[in-house]
């Protein structure tokens, strides 16, 4: 068995379950995952994915078709049945900082 060592990341919980729910359902533990991953920057001698930096900017209503609307309502009472809800002033706090607008 080869030696192993230990990472220790701090992730937001949200995206850590998240995650780990896409992870279970490919049948690959979190560890795995990082493991690959970090073969993945050896092997492309960088990150194995492209990164930029866009524009960030709130999802705008007008910018939506009526079926990809309807999709953000029903993400947002599903969120609301399974009690995946968070106060305004985070919210304002969360927009500030991702979007750089003040409400």
């Amino acid at each position: 068995m080869s030696k192993t060592t230990s990472v220790f990341a701090r992730v937001e919980p949200e995206i850590k379950e998240q995650a780990e729910k896409v992870l279970n359902k490919l049948g690959i533990p979190m560890s795995n995952a990082i493991n690959i991953f970090l073969r993945q920057v050896i092997l492309q001698n960088g990150l194995p994915f492209e990164v930029k930096i866009t524009h960030n900017r709130p999802l705008a209503v007008e910018d939506l078709t009526p079926e990809e609307f309807n999709n953000e309502i029903e993400k947002g009472f599903n969120d609301l049945r399974a009690g995946r809800v968070v106060s305004a002033e985070k919210v304002a706090e969360r927009i500030n900082r991702e979007y750089g607008h003040e409400l």
